[in-house]
């Protein structure tokens, strides 16, 4: 069920009329079997996986907790956490990965005169993972290679949900969920099931034990968030797909001057389209009286990289910095050690984005970026273009500005490997961008009217989400002219094309 779609309208009225009509321990009942109706509609059959997945981990924490307190070196603790682990990563690796894995072991072979090997991995492979899709009633599947296109919607997001809820309740930090109904709306509460943000046990499991009622304040706070959300992915991100989507869905027809515009619309369509979500997500939850953590935090602000990681897809971020980046040692263990585990998080996230060698290179980058500048401010500290914090903000702005247009560049042609088909895509883009001319003609199907609404929208867009804060929507009459304008701009100027979100594939 789309956000950006009448159903998900008509869905969230009536879920959410119903919920403020019930007591607590109806509501949390109302919001699991509202969240399993959410998530078959994209597909039935894949619920399945969810619930093992749910039992496996549920079982996991009561069993982790009953062994005693953390810390204590018990086996039987350790083991557990591994096999619950163990079924969250297996699931993820067999439905997202195994055809990824697959063909670059088959390729490896090849490149080694073992072509009789490598089919024999394919055929292998083949054989396993039909099997196990038609048991799911995805009969029409003939090939791992097919896997993309079957790939149960969100799992990447609530299985990192779920894993977190283990791993807490290990380190001693969560109490194990008693109620099997509300540990399972953990992992499927429907505003963020498909696409985060991410959360953590001790920021949600206590809120579905809690009886919220309805404040006005929050219901028009909450129901604001989702319309700018419904702006920015209606009337922003899929507009700027017209030109997007061509460009790189086939980047040799098109010459260098374009595919740098394209660039830079889908660096804006990526935050629109994900930041969207974000907003519905919260916003949904917020109307109920639930606070999910922020995801976004005006990311193209940022004068670094590191703090273009501290705005940008937060939930994830943190995710990886607390089960990944710290357990692996941090900073703790001298700069090698601390930049090979910066290397190590980086490639992880691309590859958690999905199986292709594209993901991980744009991982790589943002890792690269990382060291790199480490490296620079330890050795070349004259290189910084530090900021002075005590220089007046006019002394600043400009250096300042700098900061950021730099950042925005190099997040720019990482978005490239981000969005291109393939490796080779990209590097054709990148050519062609190199050796692009500003006299060359813009080869898209938007005419200058259109450009030039574009380009308004992303300033406009700029503007907004830097004086988000400050919208009133305490005056109920100042709330309902904003919220009608917003939703009437959203219906006449926004692009319903029924445009899936960008990390829905995640």
């Amino acid at each position: 069920m789309l956000f950006n779609s009448l159903q998900f309208i008509l869905f969230f009225i009536v879920v959410t009329l119903l919920y403020f009509s019930l007591s607590l321990g109806w509501r949390w009942r109302l919001l699991l079997v509202a969240s399993c109706y959410f998530y078959m509609v994209f597909q039935p059959a894949y619920i399945l996986i969810l619930f093992g997945t749910i039992v496996i981990d549920y079982v996991a924490g009561l069993w982790i907790e009953r062994t005693g307190e953390p810390n204590t070196g018990n086996k039987a603790r350790k083991w557990l956490l591994i096999i619950s682990l163990i079924s969250n990563i297996g699931i993820l690796a067999f439905f997202k990965y195994l055809g990824f894995f697959a063909e670059n072991v088959a390729g490896a072979f090849d490149l080694f005169g073992f072509s009789h090997m490598a089919e024999q991995v394919t055929a292998l492979t083949n054989r396993i993972f039909v099997g196990v899709l038609h048991l799911f009633g995805e009969s029409g599947i003939t090939s791992f290679k097919d896997n993309m296109s079957i790939l149960p919607i969100g799992l990447s997001f609530h299985t990192f949900q779920a894993m977190s809820y283990t791993i807490e309740v290990y380190r001693g930090n969560q109490k194990a969920e008693r109620n099997f109904g509300i540990y399972a709306l953990y992992v499927m509460f429907y505003p963020q099931l498909v696409a985060g943000p991410i959360e953590r046990p001790q920021n949600v499991l206590h809120q579905f034990h809690t009886y919220f009622p309805y404040k006005a304040d929050q219901v028009k706070a909450g129901l604001m968030q989702m319309a700018f959300g419904f702006f920015k992915k209606c009337v922003i991100a899929d507009r700027l797909v017209l030109l997007v989507d061509p460009a790189f869905n086939d980047p040799g027809q098109y010459n260098g001057l374009t595919l740098l515009l394209a660039t830079f619309f889908f660096t804006i369509q990526i935050y629109c389209d994900f930041s969207a979500y974000s907003d519905i997500a919260i916003g949904a939850a917020r109307v109920m009286g639930f606070t999910l953590m922020e995801n976004f935090r005006t990311p193209y602000i940022a004068q670094s990289i590191t703090e273009f990681w501290r705005r940008w897809h937060i939930s994830l971020s943190t995710w990886f910095r607390d089960y990944l980046y710290i357990p692996l040692g941090g900073n703790r263990k001298g700069e090698v050690r601390r930049n090979l585990n910066q290397l190590i998080v980086f490639l992880a996230s691309g590859l958690w984005h999905g199986p292709n060698w594209t993901y991980v290179i744009w991982g790589g980058l943002h890792g690269a970026y990382q060291v790199g500048a480490g490296l620079r401010d330890k050795h070349l500290p004259w290189f910084r273009l530090a900021v002075n914090p005590e220089a007046s903000l006019a002394q600043r702005a400009p250096r300042m500005a700098l900061h950021v247009v730099l950042t925005f560049g190099l997040v720019m042609l990482t978005w490239v490997f981000f969005r291109a088909k393939s490796v080779g895509d990209a590097m054709l883009i990148f050519r062609r961008m190199a050796t692009l001319s500003f006299s060359d003609p813009l080869q898209t199907t938007l005419n200058s009217t259109e450009l030039i609404f574009s380009f308004l929208l992303i300033v406009f867009l700029l503007i907004k989400e830097h004086f988000y804060l400050y919208i009133p929507t305490r005056n109920t009459l100042r709330f309902v002219l904003l919220l009608s304008l917003i939703l009437f701009v959203t219906y006449f100027f926004g692009v319903f094309t029924s445009n899936q979100f960008i990390y829905f594939q995640f």
